[in-house]
């Protein structure tokens, strides 16, 4: 069954400034570049991101290899940490301008529309050091800064601007969960974090429409928008449910979309004493600038059940856990290389959710993916690393989003991550996703399979599902 997708869908991949281009003649460390520094045990194989995929000395090449792949849109990112020479004045340094001026115009050239984005966890780590980072509403103005900076240099050539990639995992990285530099556990200062961060996201919307020229140009955010999914119909694992939604999604979505915070977010962060500073000016001003599309990444489900400890204990951190667990379903599909689950249907979730209860805003699918450890075990003979299960796992996933946009849902693309095998933080190179592989030893990039497959995709704006898909998913 072929399923032709919206004319001029997007077809492409996201990758990030800080995963692929390496550190070369950047003037500032960002968190994780001094996080590798000071701990270098902690990455995968002693793996950090000097090098990553040398994007920086080989843009023109990898681009050619994503033209020849077909991909007609790739999403990339801005690095605060090289673009801007003064992290205080933010004045603009001369060969971050010209890198970044460069790699567009070579997308361009080629056809590919550059999709830019201005934070990637990449927070420079002076800010951090000196002003406790997005903990502080100083590190908010030098953000809009930078925004600033980026909107004047690119903005004749860029239509596509995103402000934050899943800022609710600059959250739970650096201050719940500790799998983020400054892997601090503080739930207070997380909720502050969260909340300066939406107020820099709506500030640099704010800057961006007194700025930009370009009449093209659109703003918005990328989140990670996982529906978490109750355990069982028992109220209390319903009520997990609702709670997480709140803490995960919403916390970032309602305000992001709707320009408001649910009342009753507010009113549970302010009765655990861990509700964020903030004045009724800053919420004009997320009132006033909210997205005009959305990102949304998804990889795999969040099932949640009831809390195994009372909300009501005493002398603990506060941790979103209060209010839920975690709960691995029996039997789930998996991913087992990088431990996470499968379920392709979240994505028709996700795209009923938008068009239900966010205004049936814009939207396209920013990062989907496939993390796939020791991919030489299908090296052919013919050189090329044969990734069915990469095909069959987009194929399964773009079943269910063409459902959701057959259902009013208006998604106009799907991004794979990545386009090129790139450097993932602590997991560095362990796992690999790309349509391209990377062989991180010599540089040498080639195209596997997969890539092959989006290449006539692309050219048909259309998916041709095998009938075993179809029949695997038609009762669901």
């Amino acid at each position: 069954m072929k399923k032709q997708f919206p004319e001029n869908f997007w077809w492409g991949a996201a990758t990030s400034g800080p995963q692929s281009e390496g550190r070369f003649n950047k003037k500032h460390a960002n968190v994780f570049d001094h996080w590798y520094e000071i701990e270098p045990e902690v990455f995968y194989k002693g793996v950090g991101p000097d090098t990553a995929s040398n994007f920086y000395n080989s843009f023109k090449e990898d681009i050619k290899l994503m033209k020849e792949i077909g991909l007609n849109s790739v999403r990339t990112s801005i690095q605060w940490s090289r673009l801007i020479d003064d992290l205080e004045a933010n004045t603009v340094d001369a060969d971050g301008l010209r890198f970044y001026n460069e790699v567009i115009d070579e997308f361009i050239k080629n056809g590919i529309r550059p999709v830019i984005n201005l934070h990637h966890f990449d927070l420079p780590v002076e800010l951090l050091h000196k002003y406790g980072g997005w903990e502080s509403k100083k590190v908010v103005e030098l953000f809009v800064g930078f925004c600033q900076r980026c909107f004047e240099a690119f903005g004749d050539r860029i239509e596509d601007w995103f402000t934050f990639n899943e800022p609710m995992v600059i959250v739970d990285g650096g201050y719940l969960y500790q799998f983020h530099y400054p892997k601090l556990v503080d739930g207070k200062k997380a909720m502050q974090v969260a909340y300066n961060v939406q107020l820099a996201s709506s500030k640099a919307i704010q800057k961006f429409r007194e700025v930009n020229t370009n009449p093209k140009s659109r703003i918005g955010i990328i989140l990670n928008l996982t529906p978490p999914y109750p355990a069982s119909d028992h109220p209390e694992d319903l009520l997990a449910s609702h709670h997480a939604n709140l803490l995960s999604n919403r916390l970032f979505m309602d305000p992001s979309t709707l320009g408001e915070y649910p009342s009753e977010l507010f009113q549970l962060l302010d009765k655990d004493g861990v509700l964020f500073e903030h004045t009724a000016e800053e919420l004009k001003i997320i009132k006033e600038n909210t997205v005009d599309y959305l990102g949304v990444n998804f990889y795999h489900p969040h099932r949640v059940q009831r809390p195994s400890l009372s909300s009501d204990s005493l002398a603990v951190d506060w941790m979103p856990g209060k209010y839920f667990d975690h709960y691995e379903m029996p039997g789930r599909r998996m991913n087992v290389d990088k431990g996470w689950e499968i379920h392709p249907k979240a994505l028709y979730d996700i795209a009923l959710n938008i068009r239900d209860n966010y205004g049936n805003i814009e939207w396209f699918v920013s990062e989907n993916g496939m993390g796939v450890s020791r991919e030489e075990r299908w090296l052919g003979t013919d050189g090329m690393i044969h990734d069915d299960y990469r095909i069959q796992f987009m194929q399964e996933h773009l079943y269910w989003l063409e459902r959701g946009i057959e259902e009013g849902s208006k998604c106009f693309g799907y991004h794979l991550w990545t386009p090129i095998d790139c450097w993932s933080w602590m997991n560095a190179y362990r796992n690999r996703y790309g349509f391209i592989s990377n062989n991180i030893h010599t540089q040498v990039k080639t195209i596997k399979k997969s890539g092959h497959y989006i290449k006539g995709v692309a050219a048909e704006n259309a998916v041709d599902f095998p009938d075993f898909i179809i029949e695997k998913f038609k009762q669901a």
